[in-house]
């Protein structure tokens, strides 16, 4: 049998970053308790900062009646002389039942004892107190608080909780809440519980007083909104996802509002605006004709008749923001770009200070432009002394979000190289998954220099990531390298490399250095590991030739014909795995015997030597070697008598082999 569910949590006002962060685990966590207890069924997670609402139209009302299988000891341990052990005695006593009404089975070829028992499901209802309280435990939102006397703990405060399933009321205690059919309107309706007799009585109700509880529709009224207020102003309102995101789990009933501020302040850099709007005020950012303009959107979650008052209070509080910003940006300009006060702040212990630190990467860049052959060493090296600069600026200090981004402006307006501002700007590209890259080999150095120095630093001081914990970004950092790399196709010997500035690092370890480098390209390249690893085994260190090779094999290997293929390749490199490949593997026409050695040796060398546009068709032309190789060994004998007809004949299949290895180590191919 079945009846609806209805279980809301009511909370004072989450905060939307950590609620959002395990969001996507809500539905799973719920679903692994409803499991455990033998409960699984299909229901919905609807939420709004006040409320976590989890709805069933269908829920057991039971649990399913189950079979448990007990078995015991061997009966010849059980039983001595007819006479009950205290083996028989215990497992008697452990399923609740005299020795006499045990009975017997065989299990690992022994006869031992058996039990069959029936247990009854229990009725649901019995049981969600428990299952609530394992579900509200196992959520995790970073911090928690606790209140009043309470010694459990929660994100926020619980103030209600109402479980109904069917048209009853299950009561029970949580949080020191007694659960009850009572919820909440939303504040500006009233301040007063509401009562309801069913679910849909409850959704109904909610409607009524204000509470949108369905998330996609608070999403959907909001952008519904955006367009008409674009419509009306001829404007663009820049929709960032997150943002909004964090809007819908804010809010209960959404209201978009266009406020505006003086255009004087349209003279700070767009970057300075848009930040103190999104990550201070959660506003998002007007454009008209594709340039800033003096207006921002706000989302109220107040029910009014006049909303006013609430862009005039908003247009306030950022119309102070934005005149501190100001002030900021006047001084920063008068005071200019310099770098002698880095030499004040400690980057880390055991790494000197920042100053140290544009030390290292102008070391890092030099040799870089010396390798990609840029003539501009000066300009690199003003560019990466000059990177860190704007840490001295007062409006980094008051957002730290534009560090790099100020640096920019400020080398602008002192008259900077625009390929030094532009370098500056770019430095910590990229910065994620999506972000771009720098837009120049010039400012693609100085964004190497950097990560690079972050990665030798911090490995010479131990600061290495172990597991999932990397909190300085290490592999980010890595990441960010292999995308530049093969986004200009530059040269990246790990080996030479990473020898090579070693030496600027004189506690480290290179080779722990290089191991998490090529742990990164596995990460990176989304193939099939084998396929990698085949790459590397060929010796390879250079990244982009990397690149080259896995999008070339892993075409190969991904291709529904290759299973038939790999069987005669595998079969290649069984052949010779006790020769040694680097010797040497001459092969002498005159020893051979068969059609099939000759033809082999035929094909083989004109695919050996002829000149390919790139891998993927020499890989293609190796492997079409397979009907000769298939011929070879149904009509071949490789391990005959006479010593120099089997060394012949092993060193042609080797030179096969050998020729594959300088892509790609076919015996670590796995399917």
């Amino acid at each position: 049998m079945f009846k609806p569910l209805l279980i809301e949590v009511g909370v004072e006002e989450l905060p939307a970053i950590p609620f959002l962060k395990e969001l996507p685990n809500i539905d799973k966590k719920w679903s692994k308790v409803l499991e455990d207890n033998s409960l699984l069924c299909e229901f919905d997670f609807y939420y709004t900062p006040r409320r976590m609402v989890l709805w069933h139209r269908e829920f057991p009302t039971k649990q399913p009646d189950s079979i448990q299988e007990l078995y015991g000891a061997p009966l010849s341990i059980a039983f001595k002389d007819g006479k009950p052990t205290n083996a028989a005695l215990s497992f008697a006593k452990k399923c609740g039942v005299s020795v006499d009404k045990l009975g017997k089975s065989q299990k690992n070829g022994k006869e031992v004892l058996y039990f069959k028992k029936e247990i009854k499901g229990k009725p649901s209802n019995e049981l969600l107190q428990d299952m609530l309280k394992t579900f509200l435990s196992s959520l995790n939102f970073g911090k928690s608080m606790r209140w009043g006397s309470l010694e459990e703990s929660f994100i926020r405060p619980v103030r209600w909780i109402g479980v109904m399933l069917g048209d009853k009321v299950e009561k029970f205690e949580l949080y020191g809440v007694t659960s009850s059919n009572l919820s909440y309107p939303h504040r500006s309706i009233s301040y007063d519980p509401f009562s309801y007799d069913f679910a849909g009585d409850f959704f109904c109700k909610l409607d009524k007083n204000g509470v949108i509880l369905y998330q996609d529709e608070r999403r959907k009224r909001i952008l519904e909104q955006f367009k008409n207020i674009e419509k009306e102003n001829s404007i663009t309102i820049e929709t960032d996802e997150e943002l909004l995101g964090e809007i819908v789990a804010i809010t209960e009933h959404p209201t978009a509002l266009l406020g505006s501020f003086d255009e004087e302040f349209l003279r700070l850099p767009s970057e300075v605006i848009i930040t103190s709007m999104k990550e201070h005020q959660r506003y998002f950012p007007v454009f008209k004709d594709d340039k800033l303009s003096n207006h921002f959107i706000v989302v109220s979650n107040a029910i009014t008749d006049d909303y006013s008052l609430i862009i005039k209070g908003n247009e306030k509080v950022l119309r102070a923001r934005l005149s501190d910003a100001i002030f900021f940006y006047d001084n920063d300009l008068k005071n200019g770009l310099e770098y002698d006060g880095l030499k004040d702040i400690v980057y880390m212990q055991g790494l000197g200070s920042i100053y140290d630190k544009e030390l290292r990467e102008k070391e890092i860049a030099l040799y870089l432009c010396d390798m990609y052959g840029l003539n501009e060493k000066e300009l690199v090296s003003r560019a990466v002394m000059l990177s860190k600069a704007d840490l001295l600026s007062e409006m980094v200090y008051e957002f730290t979000e534009l560090q790099g981004i100020m640096g920019y402006y400020y080398a602008k307006a002192m008259g900077e190289d625009i390929r030094v501002c532009q370098a500056i700007k770019e430095q910590y590209l990229p910065s994620g998954e999506d972000s771009p890259l720098p837009s120049t080999i010039f400012s693609s150095i100085v964004a190497l220099s950097y990560k690079l120095d972050n990665i030798l630093a911090l490995f010479e001081i131990g600061k290495i990531p172990t597991g999932n914990k990397d909190p300085f970004g290490l592999r980010r950092a890595a990441n960010g390298i292999i995308k530049i790399v093969l986004e200009y196709h530059l040269d990246f010997n790990i080996d030479k490399i990473f020898a090579d500035l070693s030496e600027n690092y004189k506690q480290i370890d290179t080779k722990k250095v290089k191991e998490f480098f090529i742990e990164r390209l596995y990460q990176f390249f989304d193939v099939n590991p084998s396929v990698i690893k085949a790459v590397l085994s060929s010796g390879e260190k250079d990244i982009t030739t990397i690149a080259k090779k896995v999008e070339a094999l892993d075409k190969i290997v991904s291709s529904s014909e290759f299973k038939e293929i790999f069987t005669t390749f595998k079969r290649v490199s069984n052949i010779v795995k006790d020769v040694d490949i680097n010797s040497d593997l001459s092969v002498d026409v005159l020893l051979f015997e068969k059609n099939e050695e000759k033809e082999l040796y035929k094909a083989y060398k004109n695919v050996r030597d002829k000149e390919f546009s790139d891998y993927e068709v020499r890989l293609e032309e190796l492997f079409s070697l397979k009907p000769y190789i298939d011929n070879f060994f149904d009509n071949v004998m490789v391990n005959v008598e006479d010593e120099k007809i089997k060394m012949n004949r092993k060193n042609l299949i080797s030179s096969i082999y050998k020729t594959f290895r300088d892509i790609a180590d076919i015996k670590e191919i796995t399917l």
